[in-house]
């Protein structure tokens, strides 16, 4: 199983990223091999979560008036 991830670096060195599954999760690391090590721990503490009080993030379109 592959999970995608999306990651950045800040500004001081550190890689900052995500599990796209729980975006709102962040973890980070001083390398790209150290940040999917957190980003493992991550998963392992969530996946048990991962059930009805997982909020599913949706998009809409908001209409503007003119």
């Amino acid at each position: 199983m592959e999970l995608e991830y999306t990651y950045w670096e800040d500004g001081d060195g550190w890689f900052i990223g995500f599990l796209n599954i729980w975006p709102d999760h962040w973890t980070q690391g001083k390398g790209i091999a150290e940040l999917e090590e957190m980003l493992l721990d991550l998963y392992e503490i969530y996946k048990e979560k991962q059930t009805e009080e997982t909020s599913v993030r949706k998009t809409g379109k908001l209409r503007v008036p003119a």
